[in-house]
């Protein structure tokens, strides 16, 4: 489906990834089988909500920090870029980066170099970049919101994702795929009456909104989906 076509056109472990899509639709899962794929598979993936940190901490959480460097930094620390050497940094929301601190993230990427927060050294960041966002970003450009060229540094191969709706050849596919990660070894069924009645759906919450659908509905037929049990959570 769509969904694998996306992922196979991102083989150098050197590009820019930015996975650009509504709310809900699985670019995290996305990222790590890009991860997954590319040559720094054998190396971590790290993930970073940009969204989750307020302003004042981001700085530290991407490139650590020294002993004594704010109040309340009693050790050194590292941070989400020395735990990605080698392999590869997931900036989820990557748009929720301050104005002030994407300078900082911008030499990361185009001198692979940053310190940590309260520190002088130099320390190499040989990572792998893919960042998402739900938000135009030229359009935060043009509103002095985003820095111009950190958005074209990381927009070197962009992936629009569509919505759920509008990619529903891959809904059997993602079906039988969450439903490996919610019953992990276990055995389930779900009838074909039952696939039918999830094309139906608009899903406007995405690969999320199904994820959780099948979750419950596996949990309340004890492994067994019918389309009558899917019709009972999907009405609330």
């Amino acid at each position: 489906g769509k969904l694998n076509r996306l992922v196979k056109i991102c083989p150098h472990p050197a590009h820019m990834v930015l996975l650009y899509g509504e709310t809900g639709l699985g670019k995290v899962m996305i990222a790590q089988t890009i991860h997954r794929h590319s040559h720094r598979h054998a190396f971590p993936l790290v993930k970073v909500g940009c969204t989750l940190f307020p302003p004042q901490l981001i700085e530290s959480e991407l490139y650590g920090h020294e002993k004594g460097s704010f109040t309340g930094a009693d050790q050194q620390r590292k941070g989400r870029f020395d735990l990605a050497e080698g392999g590869t940094l997931y900036l989820d929301d990557v748009d929720d980066i301050p104005l002030e601190h994407q300078a900082k993230l911008l030499r990361a990427i185009e001198e692979k170099v940053f310190e940590r927060v309260g520190g002088t050294a130099p320390i190499k960041a040989n990572v792998r970049i893919i960042a998402s966002t739900k938000k135009n970003l030229l359009e935060l450009v043009a509103q002095g919101a985003f820095r111009e060229d950190l958005y074209y540094r990381l927009d070197v191969l962009r992936i629009n994702i569509p919505p759920l709706r509008e990619r529903m050849e891959d809904l059997s596919l993602l079906v039988h795929h969450l439903l490996k990660r919610i019953a992990p070894g276990r055995r389930y069924t779900i009838e074909p009456a039952a696939l039918e009645r999830l094309r139906q759906h608009t899903w406007p919450g995405n690969v999320r909104e199904l994820a959780h659908t099948l979750q419950r509905a596996y949990l309340v037929g004890g492994g067994r989906i019918t389309a009558e049990l899917l019709e009972a959570e999907m009405s609330g």
